[in-house]
This record gives structure tokens, C-alpha cells and sequence, in this order.
């Protein structure tokens, strides 16, 4: 493989052993960022074998049961690669396998809260035509984010309702982000969104209160759980998660990576010869977060069981 051009693992390191508890619940990754993650991939192994992203999806996932991804368009304006990349995934089995292997891509589109001040008439234009795409399942991540305010909180707030509606108006399964916007957050999507519809409260952080109100008002609403769940610095989720499966045999959550963010912190006890930490997360590694959900979720689950509760949640979720 390529040269390391810093200092750190080697590209060898992105592939991973199997996880030892993993042994045939397939994979199902419902928010990861393709094209971030092989920005990531590049800029830290310039030389690298992986040539493209589906070099790079094939080359990590062969042999892991990575069944399916949603990759998450959020930025603003639309990156026009995105129509690219989708019809890859849209034709037949047999064409797709060439550059997808045994992976089904879909994808969901939106803007970001980080974006909202550059929310326009042509971005959303750019949107609503990626809504009708085959290979879409939903409109997102949007949302409120006043960890970073990134943009005012006005925009934010009214860029996040403007989109709801078009998702709602258009039957969209909706992908949220939010961070410290608690309040805001629920008023937005208690006002806009009616109770049945379908949501994505996306890497989960905020407080366990928040999240069961959400839980409660909205039948269809699913919590995602990332490698967050591992950090130390984090006890919301595991709150959350611990809460959910002590109230349901079949708690609504739904496994993601939000790659390149959030490796699970659990899985360097499976990669004792490397030294340093790894540059990016990548799909392959949700049976570690699988294994730490099992973990919170009581003696009875298990890396297998909360991986096909995952692939289920996701199935009602988005279709996938």
C-alpha cells in the first residue's frame, strides 16, 4: 500500500480484523460522509493505493458485511458530484457490483446548520431536485447547532423550518442534527413535523430528557447512535441507550458512524500493534459500537443482536 506521509498507523491500519463478536448480522451504516471521508483518507495518505471512493469503499468493506450506507449531503452550494455518485448506485445489480461490490449506496440531502446562512433559492432548488433521485431516502442533516454557531441562530432556525416542510411536504424521512438547541430544537419539529412522521435524531449527545420527549411525541422518531457512545467525555448516550432498552425489547435506535468523525474509542483493544490513533472512521467500524451498545444494553444482547436491531430500525427508517 501507499507510504504514511505523517507520523501515525499505516494505511493498513484502516482495514480492519473482524470483530470477534461479529459473525453474520449484516451492516448497516445510516449516516456516513463518503466524500469527507476520502478527503480524510487523502490528505493523510497522499500516496495512497485507494484512487477514488469506490476504490475506497470497496477496499475497506470487502469480506466486513457492510450491507448498506446513507451518505449525507449537507453542505451548501451542492456539490454537483453528488448526481455523479448516486447514478453509479442506480442501475443494475450487475453494473453496480463494478464499483460497489456488494454494498447498496443510498443517500440523503440537505443543509447543514453550520451552512444555513448560505442557504439560497438555487441550493434549495439543487435539493429538490436530488429528492426525486432514486437512490434518495430522505432530506438532511438540518438542524440547530449552538455548540458552534456557525451561522445566527435566526438563519438557523428558519433555514431548519423551511426545510421541514419541504420534507414533510414531499413524505421525506428527515435526518436532524442537533447540539445545545434542546429547546429550540423540539419546538421547531413539534411545530412543523406531524407525529408520524419519520426522523433521525442523528448522533445523539444531548440530554437523555430531551430525547425521551422526542421518543414520546413522535412514534417514528429513531435516536442514531455513533462511536460517541464510547468516549469518556460523553455520558448522554449511554444514558439514552441504557433508558431506551430498559423500557422496549426493541428500542428505537439506529446505528451510524457519521465517518470520518467519531472513532469508537473501544477499538484499539483490537489493533494492539498500532501505534498512535487512527486518521478516520469508516463503516466497517460499527461492530465496536455495536459491541459497546450491548454492553449498556444488559446482559442478554449481543454484537449480533444489536446489529440486526440496527439493520431493522434502519429498513423502517429509510427502506434501506
Amino acid at each position: 500500500m501507499g507510504k504514511n506521509n505523517k507520523k501515525g498507523p499505516s494505511e493498513d491500519s484502516l482495514l480492519l480484523p473482524p470483530h470477534p463478536a461479529h459473525t453474520a448480522a449484516p451492516i448497516v451504516d445510516t449516516h456516513t460522509h463518503l466524500l469527507s471521508t476520502f478527503a480524510v483518507y487523502k490528505q493523510k495518505y497522499k500516496d495512497g493505493r485507494y484512487q477514488d471512493v469506490y476504490d475506497l469503499v470497496r477496499g475497506l468493506y470487502q469480506g466486513k458485511k457492510v450491507a448498506a450506507l446513507v451518505d449525507v449531503w449537507c453542505e451548501a452550494p451542492v456539490q454537483k458530484v453528488w448526481k455523479e455518485i448516486a447514478d453509479s448506485a442506480a442501475v443494475a445489480v450487475e453494473n453496480r457490483k463494478e464499483k460497489w461490490g456488494e454494498l447498496e449506496y443510498w443517500f440523503v440531502m440537505g443543509v447543514h446548520p453550520h451552512e444555513a446562512k448560505l442557504y439560497t433559492d438555487d441550493v434549495e432548488k439543487d435539493i429538490l431536485e436530488a429528492m426525486a433521485h432514486p437512490r434518495n431516502v430522505g432530506w438532511g442533516e438540518i438542524g440547530l447547532d449552538y455548540h458552534y454557531d456557525n451561522s445566527p441562530r435566526d438563519v438557523q432556525k428558519e433555514v431548519f423550518s423551511r426545510q421541514l416542510r419541504h420534507a414533510v411536504r414531499l413524505g421525506k424521512p428527515i435526518t436532524v442534527h442537533t447540539r445545545e438547541a434542546d429547546e429550540d430544537t423540539e419546538q421547531i419539529l413539534k411545530a412543523e413535523v406531524p407525529k408520524d412522521h419519520k426522523i433521525h435524531v442523528h448522533c445523539f449527545t444531548d440530554s437523555p430528557d430531551f430525547a425521551q420527549r422526542l421518543l414520546n411525541h413522535f412514534p417514528n422518531l429513531y435516536i442514531g447512535i455513533t462511536g460517541v457512545i464510547t468516549f469518556s467525555s460523553n455520558d448522554n448516550t449511554s444514558n439514552i441507550t441504557h433508558q431506551m432498552f430498559a423500557q422496549s425489547s426493541s428500542p428505537r435506535i439506529i446505528l451510524e458512524t457519521d465517518a470520518p468523525y467519531m472513532i469508537p474509542a473501544n477499538i484499539y483493544a483490537s489493533l494492539p500493534a498500532i501505534k498512535g490513533r487512527l486518521p478516520l472512521c469508516h463503516t466497517a467500524m460499527i461492530p465496536w459500537t455495536a459491541e459497546f451498545v450491548a454492553g449498556v444494553a444488559g446482559a442478554e444482547w449481543t454484537v449480533e443482536r444489536v446489529l440486526e436491531l440496527g439493520r431493522l430500525n434502519a429498513n423502517t427508517m429509510y427502506g434501506v
